[in-house]
């Protein structure tokens, strides 16, 4: 007899492996390549500049070698004067940083993006030659001016160029990379510094001018990249009336033909925005850029209410107090000794790694005001505890020795810091650079990117030499107290003024910002869906479909929404319903 057995098979299941991936179902496939992600990476890590000099000075000023060099530790001079020499030589490149900045709107849009970009890593490569060869302070200070000229510049040369070849649904994400790269660079600069610390004499000039030539081996890789992998921006070129070459740079940076139709379509909004401003602005002088930016109400509100708000309460918001303050601070919690300078360098990583993460996970997929949102008040309750901590706990700040219920809430303090910080990355950092690059048209967008910069840096500069005299004046926890109340008002700032753009293409923005500005940031893309060529071009399938449900709005648009706010009566509170 035979028995026959049947063997179950089970079916082999595969696991799924996590990819981030752009769920993007209106855009053909083709436009997320390897070409768009190299240039975004060279433009992002232009970043670096920034927070290597940050990171690096911070560092240097506590190495014993060269507070030798430049006098730091002089017998002869009073504390006062000391002082005063260490603010000058760390604020010198927040001052050259305004000068760049300046500089910015004429290299931007007169020798294109990457023009400028390579212009920009020259000069900062020739500071950084005159810092690490410095004797004098004399010399220092020039380095140092020379290279805030780059660092001023690279605010807008990196997040125009990037938000004007990244598609729109990962505008946000190209944008912080920039942003994200600040962090990395300060990460960097922080090892460095405590590497050298620890096996370098403090008698060698090398403890110092080791982490300082990391300055130049960024701006050589990003000059070198930038011939490899860069194309120029397209959009700049139409701009300069350059349209084949616009075509043609962008055909390669989507990897699609030139007569695809989201090309065709692209193009298309670009140049009907260009027309647009050129029948709305006689000229193209700095004048009558200047006059466009602050004669036109739309712009003015996109300057005033939204690019330059988020710089004004972003700086006073307690970010540069914690990283200013950042040994102090974890002193106060009970971090002595070298402890500090290492747990300096563990909040530069947590700042990079949540600055990257809102940005693949935050910025676009849940938009600017959801960034902003949970940052701000995680940095807003951080910072509340910590002010409670430090008004409740008073001998923290004198002595290390805390015991029972008040070691406890040391410890919570100390949580405080490193969750301020990631707050601070996920929320005004994330929109500080990208705001000011989407908002403005075409034609001023360097001028007010520039312009935005220059209060940036000008208003980090005042933040910093303020700073020490609040810490005396307020007590700490006064100052943390006022930080707090800042972020209070940053929440209705959001919640009234900034308008969801996420996803919308550059050449949209002009419908929502025309509209009355009660509306704009509480209705605004609900008021003026995005009506550009791109927009309308929907893939299903490998299918293309072009929707022509809806005309784009017009100034009569604009009139009829005035005309019905005007009126008391109900059609008023069915549009705000």
């Amino acid at each position: 007899m035979k028995v026959s057995v049947k063997e179950k098979i089970t079916p082999i299941v595969q696991k799924k492996k996590f990819r981030w991936t752009v769920e993007d179902h209106d855009s053909p496939k083709e436009i997320y390549n390897w070409t768009l992600y190299l240039t975004v990476f060279v433009f992002g890590v232009l970043g670096a500049a920034r927070g290597l000099d940050e990171g690096n000075i911070s560092g240097n000023v506590a190495q014993p070698s060269f507070i030798s060099q430049f006098g730091l530790a002089d017998k002869t001079k009073s504390s006062s004067e000391l002082a005063d020499r260490k603010s000058n030589i760390t604020s010198m490149v927040q001052l050259g940083s305004v000068g760049g900045a300046l500089v910015a709107m004429y290299t931007v849009d007169k020798l294109g993006r990457i023009n400028a970009l390579r212009f920009v890593c020259c000069i900062w490569i020739v500071g950084a030659i005159i810092q690490i060869t410095s004797h004098s302070v004399g010399q220092l200070y020039a380095g140092r001016a020379i290279e805030g000229l780059a660092i001023g510049q690279t605010t807008t040369i990196g997040p125009a160029y990037l938000s004007e070849v990244a598609p729109r649904q990962i505008r946000g994400l190209c944008g912080c990379i920039f942003a994200g790269a600040v962090y990395f660079g300060i990460m960097l600069s922080y090892f460095a510094n405590y590497g050298t610390a620890l096996h370098i004499s403090n008698t060698s000039r090398n403890q110092w001018v080791i982490p300082t030539t990391l300055k130049i081996i960024f701006a050589g890789l990003i000059l070198i990249l930038s011939f490899l992998f860069c194309y120029e921006s397209p959009r700049w070129l139409i701009k300069v009336n350059r349209p084949d070459d616009a075509i043609d740079r962008l055909s390669k940076i989507r990897n699609l033909p030139k007569d695809h139709p989201y090309i065709v379509g692209e193009i298309s909004d670009i140049n009907e925005q260009i027309m647009t401003e050129k029948e709305a602005v006689e000229g193209n002088s700095a004048w009558s850029m200047l006059k466009e930016l602050l004669m036109v109400k739309a712009n003015r509100y996109r300057f005033f209410v939204v690019a330059v708000a988020a710089q004004v309460l972003g700086q006073w918001s307690g970010s540069n107090a914690i990283t200013i303050y950042a040994p102090e601070l974890f002193a106060v919690v009970g971090i002595t000794g070298v402890d500090k300078l290492k747990m300096t360098a563990v909040l530069g990583v947590v700042k990079f790694v949540s600055a990257y993460l809102s940005a693949f996970f935050i910025v676009d997929i849940f938009g600017r005001r959801a960034a902003m949102y949970s940052g701000i008040s995680l940095q807003l309750a951080s910072e509340l505890y910590f002010a409670i901590f430090m008004n409740v706990v008073p001998e923290a700040q004198t002595t290390g020795n805390l015991h029972g219920s008040k070691k406890n809430a040391s410890r919570g303090a100390l949580a405080a810091i490193f969750l301020s910080g990631c707050g601070w990355t996920m929320g005004f950092n994330s929109i500080q650079y990208l705001l000011g690059s989407e908002i403005f048209p075409l034609n001023i967008r360097s001028l007010a990117q520039s312009m935005v910069m220059v209060l940036h840096f000008a208003n980090q500069y005042g933040n910093s030499k303020a700073l020490p005299k609040m810490m005396i004046a307020m007590k700490a926890y006064g100052a943390f107290y006022l930080f707090s109340g800042v972020l209070a008002v940053s929440l209705f700032w959001v919640w009234f003024f900034v308008p969801e753009v996420a996803g919308r293409s550059l050449e949209s923005m002009d419908e929502i910002f025309n509209l009355p500005w009660y509306l704009i940031g509480r209705r605004g893309p609900e008021l003026c869906p995005d009506h550009s060529e791109l927009n309308r071009i929907h893939y299903n399938n490998g299918s293309m479909v072009y929707d022509e449900s809806e005309p784009k709005p017009t100034s009569n648009y604009v009139e009829d929404i005035n005309d019905v706010h005007e009126d008391k009566g109900d059609d008023d509170g069915k549009l705000l319903k």
